[in-house]
């Protein structure tokens, strides 16, 4: 794992989600949910979330419009 990746994703996912969303979520991990949260946190928010292609703004737009057609909008 890559942990400067890491931190500087959970520091976005925080950014977007908010401390408290973050902090249950890594809170309520365990041992098998836990290896997750860190891929979530490597991959998903710090590989695609701090490339600077797209600022915060358009990603969380363009994640919005995916959630709507597919449905999804809970999420």
């Amino acid at each position: 794992m890559d942990s400067k990746l890491q931190k500087a994703g959970e520091a976005v996912r925080r950014k977007v989600l908010g401390d408290d969303y973050v902090d249950r979520a890594i809170g309520n991990a365990d041992d098998f949910s836990r290896p997750l949260q860190d891929m979530l946190n490597e991959y998903c928010w710090g590989t695609c979330w701090t490339d600077a292609a797209l600022d915060l703004k358009q990603r969380s737009l363009l994640n919005l419009g995916m959630l709507a057609a597919l449905g999804r909008m809970h999420e």
